[in-house]
């Protein structure tokens, strides 16, 4: 490797792993960085779980971000992102059988669980469930129960999307594509009977509640309920924000997040826009775009083979682009 390539290279290692609990499949994405630390196990672990249909190529930004101060398993949970479909009623409380089952698997006791979404309806339940995971993050919690119906969510889902970027739109398109119409309209009824305000009183952990400015799917009025219904919970917004904030603000959860851990953050407060957004790109010449391009199309065409070995190929490449594109002199 030359002095050049020495500099660009991301600083992260990015496994990509299968999970089998019950007979059904979960995909990892380990992010871990590298050169770092004498070799002994890193201090925290994250474990990020996303919403309906999408892929952990949705932490594209979070997940690296994360990895400066801990090991992050960001899932594929079984369905999704070309994953085989459970037989099994796609629930909360199933998937989150499956999270558990990753858990088991990587020995991970007490790591911060992150979810986005119906990602936050699958934490619910694995905190509940696993009452010794002590800290989490539910970041654009749904469904408001004060208006459950899915032609009232359809439209305030639409008026989120919105507001969201062209790149935010193009990785939830792809992803839901993986998943499948079929198999999307089946999660879907269990992702919109499912009460979160009645099963956030069970949760014991320490909960910090995230939502964008303009997520009208994740309200204001429903974070000020789940706070007075749980037991010791902080709630957050991100100014500029839509429901991808997990994306397209990845530095501000990130920065929330780990003043959350470390006991720093108020219970209650806003970030900015600029604080919270992604750097600017230095270069975001054709040689990065059309790289950027083909890195997601070759993870996209891998993950429908089934080909995890190409996913971390494409992941890697992909990895490395957004260090390059990000990363200051």
């Amino acid at each position: 490797m030359t002095e050049s390539d020495n500099k660009d290279a991301a600083p992260i290692d990015l496994i990509v792993d299968r999970v089998r609990t019950a007979g059904c499949e979960t995909r990892v994405t380990r992010v871990a960085m590298t050169g770092e630390g004498d070799g002994s196990p890193a201090p925290l672990s994250f474990v990020l779980v996303g919403g309906v249909g999408v892929a952990a190529t949705y932490f594209e930004f979070l997940a690296p971000t994360l990895a400066e101060r801990g090991d992050v398993y960001a899932l594929d949970l079984p369905g999704f992102a070309g994953m085989p479909r459970p037989e099994e009623q796609p629930t909360a409380a199933f998937f989150a059988a499956q999270v558990e089952g990753v858990l088991d698997h990587y020995g991970l006791v007490d790591p911060v669980v992150i979810g986005h979404s119906m990602g936050t309806q699958v934490v619910t339940e694995l905190l509940i469930s696993r009452p010794g995971i002590t800290r989490a993050v539910l970041v654009s919690p749904v469904i408001d129960d004060a208006h459950p119906e899915v032609v009232t969510q359809g439209i305030r889902f639409a008026q989120s999307a919105a507001r969201e970027t062209a790149h935010v739109a193009a990785t939830a398109l792809s992803a839901y594509i993986l998943c499948g119409v079929v198999y999307f309209l089946t999660v879907l009824p269990h992702m919109m009977r499912y009460r979160l305000i009645d099963r956030v009183p069970l949760v014991g952990a320490r909960v910090l509640l995230i939502r964008g400015e303009f997520d009208r799917t994740s309200t204001r009025r429903l974070h000020s309920r789940l706070v007075e219904r749980m037991r010791d919970a902080s709630r957050w917004e991100i100014e500029g924000a839509a429901h991808s904030v997990i994306n397209a603000h990845a530095v501000g959860v990130a920065k929330l997040t780990l003043e959350h851990l470390d006991g720093t953050l108020r219970q209650r407060g806003r970030m900015s826009d600029e604080e919270a957004d992604l750097p600017r790109i230095r270069d975001a010449g054709p040689a990065l775009i059309l790289g950027a391009l083909g890195s997601r199309a070759a993870e996209w065409f891998s993950a429908l083979r089934g080909d995890d070995a190409g996913v971390q190929r494409a992941k890697t490449a992909h990895a490395r682009i957004l260090w390059q594109a990000y990363r200051r002199p």
